[in-house]
């Protein structure tokens, strides 16, 4: 943990991230219409609020543009020093299949181009098929690129614990593992978090705020219908709401977090990333940006401005015991993905 600021981790000696990155799988569709000079515009309003870090992929659209752009504006507008505070951790999705070493190459170059960076921060590996054994070998072409300075720094996403031991096995450098995990979908818990821990490993977590249905706007109100539901987030995390307990479990969790979060004056949201960053193997909280529609810059700030006490947790964590064990159900983080 860096002592700067609780705003901030070190992830690795040369690689300090915000506590809550910027996610941009919202801009790859599903999500409204993203008007191009807004979005960049949006990105600079969180660049000067101090939300330096991005989180994406190759296949999230046109994100790796952006970054880009946004760089290249930035560098206009305030110098080049100034892209030293930018953190963009991307991702490789390849298609299961035979990964070649200029296969690796074309695709890592190709994302260099894109993002308009000579090496990348942090390149988050994603493998839809672990009967395919070519990932080890993606993994062990991707160390030599980090091994020649064209990627800092390896991650996962996805992963289970299983394949992360293989992994270590091997001798591969690791440094994180991007993963669901909320109040509602704990599955890291009883696996990955013991493995990160013991390994010097960090998780970056993504659904915390389950698409946006961890908020106000959902307290209170009857079940939406998927009509109501209208981007693939509300609609991907309303069906793991169900597999945890279903609605009206859910509304009661919502009611003890709108108390606590009363209780600091901050939101439903800032208590539901809140709890997840005091986790000591969580380096951050991916929080969706939908860029140029509507911003949680104001509201993203005051996580860092109280803590949750114990007994937050325990009433928290009391709604929870009613609830299903999707580790038992599901399966490792990842799982849900094959």
């Amino acid at each position: 943990m860096n002592d700067m600021s609780k705003k901030f981790y070190q992830l690795a000696p040369d690689l300090t991230i915000c506590r809550i990155a910027n996610g941009m799988w919202q801009v790859a569709g599903g999500h409204g219409y993203i008007d191009h000079e807004l979005a960049i515009a949006d990105m600079m309003k969180y660049h000067d609020a101090g939300f330096t870090t991005w989180d994406l992929a190759d296949i999230y659209g046109p994100a790796e543009d952006f970054i880009g752009q946004f760089r290249r504006k930035l560098s206009a507008l305030k110098g080049k020093e100034e892209l030293n505070r930018i953190q963009a951790l991307t991702k490789w999705v390849p298609q299961p299949g035979r990964i070649t070493r200029s296969i690796v190459n074309e695709n890592i170059e190709r994302s260099l181009r894109r993002m308009s960076v000579s090496s990348l921060d942090l390149l988050q590996f994603h493998w839809w098929d672990y009967n395919n054994p070519y990932y080890m070998d993606a993994l062990k072409c991707l160390s030599d690129l980090r091994d020649d300075g064209i990627i800092k720094h390896i991650g996962l996403t996805n992963f289970d614990t299983e394949r992360m031991q293989i992994m270590i096995d091997s001798g591969l450098q690791i440094v994180s593992n991007q993963v669901q995990y909320s109040i509602i979908d704990r599955r890291p818990e009883v696996k990955m978090i013991p493995f990160c821990l013991e390994h010097n490993m960090s998780l970056l977590t993504y659904g915390s705020l389950c698409g946006g249905l961890m908020s106000e706007r959902y307290l209170g109100r009857i079940q939406p219908s998927t009509a109501e539901l209208n981007t693939l987030s509300l609609r991907k995390y309303k069906q793991m709401i169900d597999a945890w307990g279903g609605w009206n479990l859910f509304q009661e969790l919502l009611s003890t977090l709108k108390r606590i979060a009363q209780k600091h004056n901050v939101s439903i949201a800032n208590v539901a990333t809140r709890y997840i960053l005091a986790n000591s193997a969580v380096a951050g909280v991916i929080i969706g940006v939908r860029l140029g529609i509507v911003d949680h810059i104001n509201n993203n700030v005051q996580v860092f401005n109280f803590c949750l006490d114990k007994s937050d947790c325990d009433a928290i964590d009391a709604v929870c015991t009613k609830s299903n064990d999707l580790f038992e159900t599901i399966g490792d983080c990842g799982d849900e993905y094959r």
